[in-house]
């Protein structure tokens, strides 16, 4: 079974430009969450594993690297583990496959989802420092209206906003995290926060 794979950050975005030319796939899944949310805890993540152990998946199709996860460790995760499983990894953009045509790890495509994936994490970094710098300069000319850098907001103030309240209710009711992710179009590490926060009484 061959399955092109794509997932969108929210509900709002479309999908479409990562699934085009997709006749020869068997299905095509679309997740609509953060990529914060490891592949196997997402909702179309959970599909690809049950195919996965059951023996019929053997190829996975997918636009970016990036739509298995967001930092080096994951991608390279889910890239190792599909490898040793024998299941293909197509890459569109750029042009990787995990195993060539006689059934071998393409060595190529191996150090090239290293050098990606690091970039893009080094790439997240410098636009955090750059938003930090921002921060710096607008204080320094006294026109910074947000939260001080470097201080948190207490667990009252945070649990005491309306959506952190409904997202508790869920977690309190037994609803996965990333089922949550998806009904309240936030970040999966919100509803950790949410989670850790104190006092609060949420099963784990």
């Amino acid at each position: 079974m061959k399955i092109l794979y794509s997932r969108v950050s929210t509900a709002e975005q479309n999908a479409e430009r990562q699934i085009q030319n997709s006749e020869s796939f068997d299905y095509v899944f679309v997740d609509k969450c953060s990529g914060l949310i490891p592949l196997w805890e997402r909702p179309r993540g959970k599909e690809l594993k049950k195919l996965i152990d059951q023996g019929k998946l053997k190829q996975i199709t997918v636009h970016s690297i990036d739509r298995f996860g967001r930092d080096t460790v994951s991608v390279i995760q889910v890239w190792k583990e599909l490898t040793e499983l024998g299941i293909v990894v197509e890459c569109r953009n750029p042009n990787l496959r995990n195993i060539d045509e006689n059934g071998k790890p393409d060595m190529f495509s191996e150090l090239m989802i290293s050098i990606l994936s690091t970039m893009a994490s080094f790439e997240k970094q410098m636009i955090k420092e750059r938003q930090m710098e921002g921060v710096r300069i607008a204080k320094a000319k006294g026109i910074y209206t947000g939260r001080a850098v470097n201080t948190k907001e207490t667990s009252e103030k945070f649990m005491s906003k309306p959506k952190n309240k409904k997202i508790a209710e869920y977690l309190s009711s037994g609803y996965p995290m990333s089922e949550i992710v998806s009904i309240m179009k936030c970040s999966y590490s919100t509803v950790l926060k949410v989670k850790n926060s104190k006092p609060i009484n949420i099963p784990n």
